[in-house]
């Protein structure tokens, strides 16, 4: 609609339209998206609100082994992983429970109810999964199961006591069939016993949206290998759980992971059985829909 000479804009929104005439002659009305003034400014300081009773719940699914019909290899290594983000997200007041090698029917057992439980109480919610990828889906014991549908268990129709509270998601798994070249002289060898060599997870997981108040974090930019250490655990959570312990509860997260991507970024494979693997890198990733700042400062 046209405005008139004299016309005012109602409320807080003015929406103003241009009229254009193409060659039939006919009106072509073209308007644009409303402008909301108003002193209600963006502030680029403001944090989640994290002083709730409880930090929140994390569950962790850790695989190391599989049905054998999958055909995939075991994750020797995992279990270090395991045990050092159970005891960080411990450190930063996460109830925290693990579950291992469960099936596919399980998992979506697990987080169903953990969808259904009432989350008033708490500040946030987290999930990771120590596993093997394919496309869009992460492995369970016996099958893969589609993080999209992961992720929708915890949307605000789903979840309504999660609503405008933080939901994190951190996957350790390959997300490619490549391996990231070095582009300056490679760094020191990870680590000189013989018996810790370098392997890398299955095959590809590609970043999803997920929505408003979501963090995907995942081990390995799209298309490329993530590496795990056979005793050690991998890169990623080595180097996320290092950063928790000095960072975790006074740096935002968003700037820790950020911190992660580095320090992952300067390691490069010294020991592998693949040949070709040797001095190749990996830079992880996040994506984030967070719509605050997310601080885990300790609990009062």
């Amino acid at each position: 609609m046209s405005n008139r000479k004299g016309d005012k804009p109602e409320g807080s929104a003015a929406k103003y339209s241009k009229t254009e005439t193409d060659s039939a002659g006919m009106g072509n009305e073209t308007e644009v998206d409303s402008f909301f003034g108003g002193s209600s400014a963006l502030d680029p300081t403001e944090e989640y609100r994290m002083n709730h009773r409880r930090r929140g719940l994390a569950i962790i699914f850790n695989h190391e082994h599989f049905f054998w019909k999958l055909g995939m290899n075991d994750r020797y290594g995992t279990n270090a992983d395991q045990y050092s983000l159970e005891k960080r997200l411990k450190e930063l007041d996460f109830e925290v429970k693990t579950y291992v090698d469960r099936r596919q029917e399980e998992v979506l057992d697990i987080l169903s109810k953990a969808a259904e439980d009432d989350h008033s109480d708490a500040d946030c919610f987290l999930v990771v999964f120590l596993s093997h990828g394919e496309d869009d889906h992460i492995y369970a014991n016996d099958g893969k199961i589609s993080i999209q549908d992961i992720t929708s268990m915890f949307k605000g129709t789903k979840c309504s006591s999660l609503v405008g509270k933080p939901k994190i998601f951190i996957l350790q798994a390959c997300r490619g069939d490549k391996h990231d070249d070095p582009v300056m002289p490679c760094d020191a060898v990870d680590s000189e016993a013989d018996t810790n060599e370098v392997v890398v997870d299955a095959s590809a997981i590609h970043t999803l949206p997920a929505g408003a108040d979501f963090i995907m974090c995942y081990s390995v930019a799209e298309g490329y290998y993530s590496h795990r250490e056979t005793i050690n655990g991998s890169w990623y959570v080595q180097d996320l759980c290092e950063l928790f312990q000095k960072y975790g509860d006074s740096l935002e997260f968003t700037r820790l992971l950020t911190l992660v991507n580095r320090k992952v970024s300067m390691r490069s494979v010294g020991k592998a059985r693949d040949q070709n693997a040797i001095g190749k890198k990996q830079v992880p990733c996040f994506a984030s829909m967070l719509t605050k700042n997310l601080y885990f400062r300790p609990k009062k």
